[in-house]
């Protein structure tokens, strides 16, 4: 690796020559230039490309694990300083776990904390972002200090402490993409050592080309040179490792895995890549004909994130299911008892964690709209008895669709929904997710029950070829309009749509959910529309919820229909409250920079005199954003900003 690594060039601020002080594990592109006084921790990538200049202000330090993408630039000015979390003064420090992503620049003085993401083309300056922050594309941060666990969205100019302190929360989905990102990458710059090493990348080339050393195990998969892993698994193994994760095994010969009755392997204390898989292949060849499971175990949570089987009794497997998951596909059999060993497996691994067995069954026409009628819960002396139970219930339904549901009783949600029988008969092995593509019934407050209104208007939104997406929020966080971005939806028509819409309010009973509307082509949203509320009703559509109409986005609807009941609820809830109410507007250019105009202060109380003043308002900026405010005069803060009109 030849390292374009070159001591700080003598200054008048500075003449000591400090050269880079990189670590052995760390992998730095020989396209890069790293200059001065730069600290690169242990297992950090820095990625072709970039520029690493600590000439003008210095030190810099990146912590380990980090990566640092293609085309970014690291500087600092001579002037100012942040302080590391070792006690020490850095004109730039980036924590451990952190990704600095393509073409992003961090300009000290500059403070990015663990387990962050920077991302593309953002620019972070004379600015602390704290621990587990998810800094998304297009972002400027300056002269703030962002506190940890905020996202930042796209396109956002941060400039002042009190945007800093109103962002939102960072979801459980944008930890785990961050998480995936240093995943990733540490993947990555194994794969570089590989290819720089002669006795790795040989053996991938001689069998890319066909070529093997005759002992038909010439299976070299990755860059620890593993003869029976396949390369995904030795893959999944050194992101696991990278997360902080514990690897573990365990076996069950054919009678025990048809019971989900599964023996601990040895422990595996290593942290290297090449010593797990190492002691991966030992624990195979000890228990060849048996099946064997690869564990990823989270010690501080004390859960399994990873079950997957690297080795059946007819050797190891090629590669791993596409959910990271067990393989438990079962065969075209028309019966779940005849369904092979791998349905018993599964059902015995649910059974052994506790979880209870039920089962749905919908016709075909149900199934297009994700209807499906619950079947009787299942209980029984073992594996053979549920499965012979199961084989009853599937009898009862020839001709349908049945699934398995796996229940967790403790936190009331599913783990599971497998189709074991389709109309033909044939059991069809699980998808990707581990989930089937269409949802559970659910009572009258699901989206596929809120009449045809809501199917007219998904309709109508793929028509113009808007995109589909949700959002939801708890109750303090709809009273501050920080909703929280749920899974943008595709699907092959409408009843596909309102079935995962379906799921999706399921998942988040008891919260707002509200349906996105997107113009792909001018990035704008078109819609958003309230489709359930914690009391589990859904709410009729309303045209201009937002302030934007899927049938016209130029002409103002008439005040009677201005507003939605979403919008008529929040004012009567603020006053409820005894908090103000104002109004902000912005044209297209002051919303970019989150310069917002306030429109004529509201005195009154009333319910209609403040609807009657919003209405005034948004008259009176037509071809501009407008936005509801909710003001707690005693505490002198908002508590709601909601933008009720766009362009």
């Amino acid at each position: 690796m030849a390292v374009r690594g070159l001591a700080a060039p003598p200054t008048p601020w500075s003449k000591n020559l400090a050269e880079p002080k990189i670590d052995p594990t760390a992998y730095v592109h020989s396209f890069s230039n790293i200059i001065g006084d730069v600290r690169i921790g242990a297992h950090v990538l820095v990625a072709p490309g970039t520029s690493i200049r600590a000439d003008e202000g210095s030190p810099f330090a990146i912590g380990e694990n980090s990566n640092i993408q293609d085309g970014v630039v690291i500087h600092g000015l001579e002037e100012g300083r942040v302080k590391g979390d070792d006690g020490q003064y850095y004109s730039v420090w980036v924590g451990k776990n952190s990704s600095i992503t393509h073409m992003a620049l961090i300009h000290g003085p500059a403070y990015v904390g663990d387990n962050c993401f920077i991302g593309f083309r953002s620019t972070v300056f004379n600015a602390r972002v704290g621990n587990g922050c998810i800094v998304m594309m297009h972002v400027l941060v300056k002269d703030v200090e962002i506190p940890p666990g905020k996202y930042i969205p796209s396109g956002s100019i941060i400039t002042n402490q009190q945007q800093a302190d109103r962002l939102p929360d960072v979801t459980e989905a944008d930890s785990s993409f961050a998480a995936d990102v240093i995943g990733v990458n540490q993947s990555l710059k194994a794969g570089y050592h590989c290819s720089e090493n002669a006795s790795c990348i040989h053996p991938i080339r001689n069998e890319a080309a066909g070529l093997g050393n005759g002992s038909g195990r010439d299976r070299s998969n990755s860059s620890t040179g593993s003869a029976n892993l396949a390369s995904e698994i030795v893959q999944q193994i050194g992101d696991l490792l990278a997360k902080g994760y514990k690897i573990g095994t365990e076996h069950a010969d054919a009678r025990r895995f048809r019971t989900g009755s599964w023996r601990s392997g040895a422990p595996i204390t290593a942290k290297n890549t090449g010593e797990v898989v190492a002691a991966l292949e030992a624990c195979l060849r000890e228990h060849t004909g048996e099946y064997v499971r690869l564990l990823g175990i989270d010690s501080k949570a004390k859960r399994r994130v990873l079950e997957e089987i690297i080795q059946r009794p007819d050797g190891p497997v090629a590669q791993k299911s596409g959910n990271g998951k067990v393989s438990t596909a079962t065969t075209a059999s028309g019966s779940a008892s005849s369904a092979s060993s791998d349905l018993g497996g599964q059902i015995g691994d649910l059974l052994a964690k506790g979880f209870k067995i039920g089962t749905e069954h919908a016709d075909a026409r149900r199934f297009r709209t994700g209807s499906w009628r619950s079947g009787p819960s299942i209980s029984g002396s073992g594996v053979g008895d549920i499965l012979s139970k199961l084989d009853a219930i599937i009898s009862e339904h020839s001709g349908e669709y049945v699934r398995l549901i796996g229940i967790d009783p403790k936190n009331k949600r599913r783990v599971l929904e497998e189709i074991i029988q389709r109309p033909d008969g044939k059991v069809v092995s699980k998808s990707g997710s581990g989930k089937v593509s269409v949802s559970a019934s659910a009572p009258a407050s699901s989206a596929t029950s809120s009449s045809s209104a809501l199917g007219q208007q998904v309709g109508d939104l793929l028509a113009k070829g808007f995109k589909i997406g949700t959002e939801y929020a708890d109750a303090r966080r709809f009273r501050t309009g920080s909703w929280n971005s749920g899974p943008s939806i595709s699907g092959s028509g409408v009843g596909d749509i309102l079935s995962k819409l379906d799921a999706i309010i399921s998942e988040h009973s008891g919260e707002y959910v509200r349906l996105i509307g997107i113009d792909p082509k001018n990035k704008r949203r078109v819609l958003e529309e309230i489709i359930q509320r914690p009391d589990g009703k859904v709410v009729k559509t309303a045209p201009a919820a937002a302030g934007a109409s899927t049938s016209s986005t130029s002409a103002a609807p008439a005040p009677q229909s201005k507003f939605g009941n979403t919008v008529t609820d929040q004012v009567r809830d603020l006053l409820t409250k005894g908090y103000k109410i104002g109004t902000e507007h912005a044209d297209a250019r002051r919303f970019r920079t989150g310069s917002w105009h306030s429109c004529s202060p509201i005195q009154s109380n009333n319910i209609s005199e403040v609807m009657a003043a919003l209405e005034g308002c948004v008259n009176e900026h037509r071809g501009e954003y407008v936005r509801l405010i909710g003001i707690d005069s005693k505490a002198k803060r908002r508590v709601l900003e909601e933008i009720i009109q766009r362009p």
